[in-house]
C-alpha cells in the first residue's frame, strides 16, 4: 500500500477515545459512571444560549462564507469584554476567531514557527499542544514543573533551554493538565525573559473565566507598552458558555499577527462556524450573571474534591485550579494507565493517566472535576478508598 505522512504516523493516537473505551467496560456496580476524563462543561448550556444558536443557525446570511478573522459583532464584543477582564486597550484589531482553541493553537504556532524549529513548553503538557507540533515537523523542548512549586516553572530553567532554534514558548494558565495558575508577577518576568531573548509567548487561557478570584486580573501582559510584539493568548467559549460542539476559540495578538493567522485559517478552514459566533456575541453580555453562577459552582466542586482527597489515605492532591486537578495515585509499581483503566472498569471512576502529559507524571491522574456535580465528587471518595489493584 502507499504509504503514510511519518510525521503522521508517529504521533500517539487520540487519548480521550481510549479512556472513554475503559469507561464503557464498566458494569455499573458501584453506582453511576463518574466521568473525569474529557474537560466538558457538567451542566447544560443556558436556554437563552441555545435560543440564540436556534436563531443564528436558521438565517440564511449564516450559510455562507464569512470573514476569515471572524464576524465583526463577535470580534467587537469579545474584545470589549476582554479589554474590561484585563483593563487594558483592546480593540477588534487584536482579535481573530477560530474554531476553537486548537485551532487557535496550531494557528498560532503556524505564524511564528516551522519544519526545524522548536517551541518550549512545560513538563508536565496539554498532549494536544505536543501533538500538533509533532505533526508539524517542530520540535518540542521542555522545562521541568514539579509539585514542591506548584507545577511552575521557574524562570532560570526557562532560559537555560531557549536555544536559537526555539521560537516561541507555550503555556497553559490555568494549566491543563495541573490546575495550577501562574501569578501575574511569574507572568511578566517570563514575558521580559521572551522578549529579551526575541521569542514569542504563546498564553492558552482556555479556563480563564474559572479562575477564584472573578475580579481579580489575571495578568497585566495586555499593558506593556510593547505587548504585540511578542505576546498572543489564546481563548475558548466553549467552557464558558457549554457550546464545546460548536468549536468556537479566539486569539488575541497585535494587528500584525492577526493578519499572518488570516492566511493560515483561509487554508484551514475559511472561516469559523458563523452561526456560533453571531450567537456568542449577544451572548457575553447577556449571560454574564449566569456565566458567574458557573464560576462559583465550579469553585464548590473544587472545595469537594479537596475534601475527598483530605480524607483518603495514599492519595495526594498536588495541585488544582480551573477546570483540573492532578492527583497523586498511591500504586507505586503500576503506570498511571493501568491505575486509570482499572479505576474506570472496576470503580466506576473515569480519569487520564499522567503519563499522556509527558514524561515522569506516571505517578499521576488528572481528574477534570469539572465534569461532575458536588454529589458525584463526594461519592467518589468511597470508591477510592475501596479500590485495590
Amino acid at each position: 500500500m502507499a504509504g503514510f505522512n511519518p510525521l503522521i504516523e508517529s504521533i500517539s493516537p487520540p487519548p480521550v477515545p481510549s479512556v472513554q473505551a475503559w469507561a464503557r467496560s464498566y458494569d455499573g456496580a458501584k453506582g453511576p459512571l463518574i466521568d473525569l476524563s474529557q474537560a466538558v462543561p457538567g451542566y447544560p448550556a443556558h436556554p437563552h444560549m441555545l435560543e440564540l444558536l436556534g436563531k443564528a443557525a436558521s438565517s440564511r446570511a449564516s450559510t455562507g462564507y464569512g470573514p476569515i478573522e471572524g464576524e465583526a459583532v463577535l470580534r467587537a464584543a469579545y474584545a470589549v469584554h476582554s479589554a474590561g477582564v484585563y483593563h487594558a486597550a483592546l480593540t477588534a484589531e487584536n482579535v481573530h476567531i477560530t474554531s476553537g482553541c486548537n485551532q487557535a493553537f496550531i494557528c498560532a504556532v503556524m505564524a511564528v514557527a516551522g519544519a526545524g524549529d522548536a517551541v518550549l513548553m512545560t513538563n508536565p503538557y496539554y498532549f494536544n499542544h505536543q501533538t500538533t507540533l509533532a505533526m508539524l515537523g517542530i520540535g518540542t523542548k521542555l522545562v521541568a514543573c514539579s509539585a514542591e512549586r506548584g507545577f511552575l516553572p521557574r524562570v532560570p530553567d526557562i532560559a537555560d533551554a531557549i536555544t536559537p532554534e526555539v521560537k516561541a514558548l507555550a503555556l497553559v494558565s490555568p494549566n491543563n493538565p495541573t490546575g495550577a495558575v501562574y501569578p501575574p508577577a511569574l507572568l511578566d518576568e517570563i514575558a521580559d525573559l521572551c522578549q529579551s531573548r526575541g521569542i514569542w509567548l504563546i498564553l492558552d487561557e482556555t479556563y480563564r473565566d474559572f479562575l477564584p478570584d472573578a475580579e481579580a486580573q489575571p495578568h497585566s501582559l495586555f499593558s506593556r507598552p510593547d505587548w504585540q510584539d511578542h505576546i498572543v493568548s489564546l481563548y475558548s467559549f466553549s467552557k464558558s458558555f457549554c457550546i464545546p460542539g460548536h468549536r468556537l476559540g479566539a486569539i488575541t495578538a497585535g494587528p500584525q499577527f492577526v493578519r499572518q493567522v488570516a492566511k493560515i485559517m483561509d487554508n484551514l478552514q475559511i472561516c469559523a462556524p458563523r452561526a456560533a459566533q453571531t450567537a456568542v456575541a449577544e451572548a457575553i453580555p447577556r449571560l454574564k450573571s449566569w456565566r458567574e453562577e458557573n464560576r462559583q459552582e465550579i469553585m464548590r466542586r473544587a472545595d469537594a474534591l479537596r475534601a475527598v482527597v483530605a480524607g483518603l489515605a495514599g492519595w495526594q492532591l498536588d495541585a488544582i485550579g480551573a477546570y483540573f486537578a492532578f492527583i497523586r495515585h498511591p500504586h507505586e509499581g503500576k503506570s498511571s494507565a493501568e491505575v486509570a483503566q482499572a479505576l474506570a472498569k472496576n470503580a466506576g471512576v473515569s480519569c487520564i493517566p499522567g503519563s499522556y502529559f509527558g514524561e515522569g507524571q506516571e505517578a499521576y491522574l488528572r481528574f477534570a472535576f469539572a465534569n461532575a456535580d458536588v454529589e458525584g465528587i463526594r461519592a467518589l471518595g468511597a470508591r477510592l478508598s475501596s479500590f485495590s489493584l
